[in-house]
């Protein structure tokens, strides 16, 4: 009986010991930061930057499918005026000779909707990946426990965005992360 009671004034005296460095610890504030990432994907110098680069490099292919549609267009529309007039066998060659044309139209259109999604996806990864860099930075440096995306409603004081999309301007968080 001496035994137990010993043990559980030991026990007493060691919690009563601890109670004031679980009331410091308890104080320390839990850090939590909310990020909205279709704002820094919207807004951050790098997604425009990323934007710019695919227009540019698209635009050439997309002007030439334009005016490639808009040939193709008129000459339906001459075909359409013309056919009624047009012997059976040329009416027929022309007819062939459109659905080849918007067959390789629509070919290209593809091939390029295709190519600009591939490298929009190469560019926002890029982004995406340096967001991420910059996300950690501005944790790590004003030390919040957890950072949070996509959150269905953030009290401002809580929301990181412009800290994060300034993290991003900041040379040593886009490392890697453009051209």
């Amino acid at each position: 009986m001496k035994t137990i009671s010993r043990w559980a004034g030991a026990l007493v005296v060691a919690c009563a010991s601890l109670a004031p460095l679980a009331a410091a610890h308890a104080q320390e504030a839990f850090r939590f930061g909310v990020v909205n990432p279709d704002r820094v994907m919207r807004e951050a110098p790098a997604a425009k930057a990323a934007q710019a680069r695919l227009e540019q490099e698209f635009l050439k292919r997309e002007k030439d499918l334009k005016d490639q549609e808009e040939a193709l267009k008129a000459a339906s529309d001459k075909f359409e005026r013309d056919a009624p007039t047009l012997p059976e066998s040329q009416r027929g060659a022309r007819q062939r000779q459109l659905i080849d044309q918007d067959r390789d139209f629509q070919r290209k259109r593809r091939e390029f909707q295709e190519d600009l999604n591939l490298r929009r996806s190469e560019e926002l990864q890029k982004v995406y990946e340096s967001a991420q860099r910059a996300i950690k930075q501005v944790a790590e440096a004003e030390k919040y426990d957890v950072i949070l995306q996509d959150a269905v409603y953030v009290n401002p004081k809580h929301d990181i965005t412009d800290k994060v999309i300034r993290a991003l301007n900041a040379p040593q968080a886009g490392n890697g992360g453009g051209k």
